[in-house]
């Protein structure tokens, strides 16, 4: 049941997220760096901070969706530890501080190594619940 908290923690987040992209894209607006169709079709001509913000809500339904599918499995097959809800949490942190980058300095390698952090912890996951129904 420990799993539960940061499934909601990550779909909250994905929540943030959007906001921060609205947020950002209607500055852009307000700013006339950018205009209605102009992005009709195409977001290539939202300025960068817009167009990061929006990148990264895209990445939350990218590798969340192998999180989720972990979560249910692993409440479904009762592999629900404290190492399993170390290490989802451990992914949910590195999907925050991944946003924080991303829409902030967005530091290129730094995102990356973020990015391997919660790549590294889905892995994990997927190893426990391979052992467990072994």
């Amino acid at each position: 049941m420990n799993l539960i908290y940061p499934a909601l923690a990550q779909i909250i987040w994905t929540f943030v997220v959007l906001a921060i992209m609205t947020r950002a894209r209607m500055a852009a607006f307000r700013a006339g760096e950018v205009r209605l169709g102009e992005i009709a079709v195409s977001g290539e001509r939202w300025p960068p901070k817009a167009r990061a913000a929006g990148n990264n809500f895209s990445n939350q339904f990218e590798t969340p969706v192998l999180f989720f599918a972990l979560i249910a499995i692993a409440i479904f097959i009762g592999s629900t530890g404290w190492i399993m809800t170390l290490l989802a949490w451990i992914y949910v942190a590195s999907r925050v501080v991944h946003t924080f980058i991303h829409t902030g300095p967005n530091d290129v390698m730094t995102r990356m190594r973020v990015f391997a952090v919660g790549l590294a912890a889905l892995f994990c996951m997927l190893i426990i619940v391979i052992a467990t129904l072994l």
